[in-house]
This record gives structure tokens, C-alpha cells and sequence, in this order.
């Protein structure tokens, strides 16, 4: 891989104001990501703050439900903040520490990576900013309240579809303006070199995690990993360690929403009508019209409602290491009921497409075999959101 680069994808697609702040960033990551007190001050945050490592948790019921292989769910939701996105969002609070900056902004989809980002400022004593979309601040109400409560201003955006795609682009243009004083957080495998790579090794501990913890629990068998993506950090998290693990089938499963009409889903990689375009500074698979123009994209989740994907999944799908599929609205919310009812455990709508993938897979599983579905978040923040989907009141 050229430098910025996932085989022909990634690179830095931005305004020329953008690049230096770009160099500075990486030239900042070269230095400390192999740095012995930056990784064992990361560790300590993981360990003592964030609450790593996460149990691989053998869903002995579900499991049951299916009659198939042995099924572990990788419990990110325990993290502090309810999801994965803490990992990053520590690791480039820690960068721009070492920067000077005193200021982080951050774009949001579901609110689980303006929480995160909310919560390293907070505890690293920053100004912050998180940008999100209106119709997302509507869906996700409770988060933004949790942003406010721990010290964040949370910028609406009305422009477009009101959703992350908006709050990203309002994100970089505010980021342009502050170039100084101000890091970008992005909370997703996506964006210009060096973002991408960043914030996959800063994923990466969830992949690690499992391969230690799956020789305690199988010995080292490992047959199928599944992971939501939506532009796919905690996938890309989970299928790195495993990128040369022919053995190991990996699915990333994207939002199929209310069907395969033009506007309808947020699949991208599993959508034979999307391809490779420029978006937020990188060069990977987009959901776009005949003209190149990103079209609108619908989930049900917030947290997929991305109408491109992090460049190393567009290689890993080109090259078949990843397969990518989709799962749609009404499967999901299934899903989620399905976990709660057998496991006690109330999944993220994100994760809840994960999961529900297993309909599709474990019938043709045998009871030696072993699944892991990384549990991205979990679901308080959903809760509303699917009892109206239910017709309940709350």
C-alpha cells in the first residue's frame, strides 16, 4: 500500500488550505503511533477510563435460538459511553494534546462518536464542538443531551439531508476556518490520509482482543466474523487483525433500509450500483447518481446513514477479504428484539444489522464452528426510536 492509499483507494481529496494541517496530523502520528509513553498512556486510558479489554461473551441462548455454530458477541457496548467509538476518540485526544490544540470538533451520526469526542474533552479540560444533522438530533435526542450535559456545544446542521453526510461537510468547513487551534476528530475510517489508518489502529484493539481471547474460549477456532458498517470503523476494527485469515469468513453488513430503491438503503459496498467517487477527501465507493452526484441514502440508524465507506473496505471488497451485505429496516429491529428477549442485552440499532445477519448465516453452520458479531453500542439511545416503530408509547 502507497502512502494514503488501500490498493487505488484513500488518498486526500481537499482544499489546499486543509494540507497543511493534514501534514502536521501525520507527520504527529508517524511520530507517536509507534511512541512507547503514547501507547502505554492509550493503554492506561483504555484500561482505566474507558473500561477495556470487553468481554467475548458466549451467547449460550441465541446460540440455543439458532442451533448452529457457538455464537460470541464482542461487547463493545460495555465500553464507557455505550460504543466503540471511545477507542478513537481517545487516541486522537491524545494526539492533539501533543499538538497544542486546544480545541476538538467532531461530526455525529448516531451521537455515539459526539458523546465519545464530548467525553475526552471534558476529561482532557478542551473546547468542543460537535456538529450534527437536524433530522439526527430529531432521532437521537437523548445524546444530544448527553453531549450538552458534558460540556459540548452541539451545531445543528439543516443543509442537505440534515444527516451525517451534512454534519461531515459542515465539520470540514468549520475545520478549514480553525486550522490553528482546533482538531478534526473524525469518528469513522473515512476522510482524507491520514484519518483512515488512524482510526483503524485505533480500532484494531477490538480485533486483537478477540484473537487473545477466542484461544481462551475455543482454542483458537475462529470460522466467521460480522460486523455493521457504515462507514465502518468498528468493522474495519474487527476484520484487520483477521485481513490474512483465509479460514476466517468476514461479512460487514450494511443498511439495506426500506428496500433497494434509489434512496431508500445506505448500502454502499453491497449495492451493485454504487461506485467509486470522491467523498470527504477520500477516493472510495459511493452511493451516487448517473452525473456523480451523492444521492440521498435512508437506515432506520443514524450511525448508517453514510452514503460512502471507509477506502479500506472498498479494497478489502475488491479483493474478496471482506464479504459485504445488506440487511434491511424491519430485520433489524427484529434482531434487536431477539437480543433483548434471549440475552437481557439491549443492542444498538447499528449493531442490531450485525446481528440480524445471523438468520441468514446460521442455518448453514455446524455446532463445531464459532461466530463472532461485534457488538458495536448498545441500544439506550434506540429505545424511543423503536418503540414508535412498534407503535408503543413511552
Amino acid at each position: 500500500m502507497s502512502k494514503g492509499r488501500f490498493g487505488k483507494y484513500g488518498g486526500q481529496y481537499v482544499p489546499e488550505i486543509v494540507m497543511p494541517v493534514l501534514t502536521e496530523l501525520e507527520a504527529a502520528y508517524e511520530k507517536y503511533k509507534n511512541d512507547p509513553e503514547f501507547l502505554a498512556e492509550l493503554r492506561k486510558y483504555y484500561v482505566e477510563y474507558a473500561g477495556r479489554p470487553t468481554l467475548l461473551y458466549y451467547a449460550e441462548k441465541l446460540t440455543k435460538h439458532y442451533g448452529g455454530a457457538k455464537i460470541f458477541l464482542k461487547r463493545e457496548d460495555l465500553l464507557h459511553t455505550g460504543a466503540h467509538k471511545i477507542n478513537n476518540a481517545l487516541g486522537q485526544v491524545l494526539l492533539a494534546k501533543r499538538m497544542g490544540k486546544n480545541r476538538v470538533i467532531a461530526e455525529t451520526g448516531a451521537g455515539q462518536h459526539g458523546v465519545a469526542t464530548a467525553t475526552v474533552a471534558a476529561l482532557f479540560g478542551m473546547e468542543c464542538k460537535v456538529f450534527m444533522g437536524a433530522v439526527d438530533m430529531e432521532r437521537q435526542k437523548l445524546n444530544v443531551f448527553r453531549m450538552k450535559l458534558l460540556g459540548a456545544e452541539v451545531v445543528p446542521v439543516t443543509t442537505g439531508t440534515s444527516t451525517l453526510k451534512d454534519a461531515t461537510s459542515e465539520a470540514i468547513r468549520y475545520w478549514a476556518a480553525h486550522i490553528e487551534d482546533t482538531h478534526y476528530i473524525i469518528g469513522s475510517a473515512v476522510g482524507p490520509h491520514p484519518y483512515p489508518t488512524m482510526v483503524r489502529d485505533f480500532q484494531s484493539v477490538i480485533g486483537r482482543e478477540i484473537r487473545e481471547q477466542i484461544k481462551e474460549e475455543t482454542g483458537g477456532r475462529l470460522d466467521y466474523l460480522i460486523a455493521c458498517v457504515g462507514g465502518g470503523s468498528n468493522a474495519i476494527g474487527t476484520f484487520y487483525e483477521f485481513r490474512n485469515d483465509q479460514s476466517v469468513k468476514k461479512f460487514g453488513v450494511e443498511a439495506a433500509g426500506r428496500g433497494p430503491a434509489v434512496g431508500d438503503n445506505a448500502q454502499t459496498l453491497s449495492n451493485p450500483a454504487s461506485r467509486p467517487g470522491v467523498l470527504h477527501g477520500a477516493y472510495s465507493y459511493l452511493a451516487q447518481d448517473e452525473d456523480g452526484q451523492v444521492i440521498e441514502v435512508y437506515s432506520i440508524s443514524a450511525g448508517l446513514d453514510y452514503p460512502g465507506v471507509g477506502p479500506e473496505h472498498a479494497m478489502f471488497h475488491e479483493e474478496g477479504i471482506v464479504k459485504y451485505v445488506g440487511i434491511n429496516d424491519k430485520e433489524a429491529i427484529d434482531a434487536f428484539q431477539l437480543l433483548c428477549r434471549e440475552e437481557g442485552i439491549i443492542p444498538a440499532v447499528e449493531s442490531s444489522h450485525a446481528l440480524a445477519y445471523l438468520e441468514k448465516l446460521m442455518p448453514n453452520t455446524k455446532k463445531d464452528e464459532v461466530v463472532v458479531v461485534t457488538l458495536s453500542g448498545r441500544g439506550d439511545k434506540d429505545v424511543q426510536q423503536v418503540a414508535k416503530v412498534l407503535g408503543e408509547e413511552i
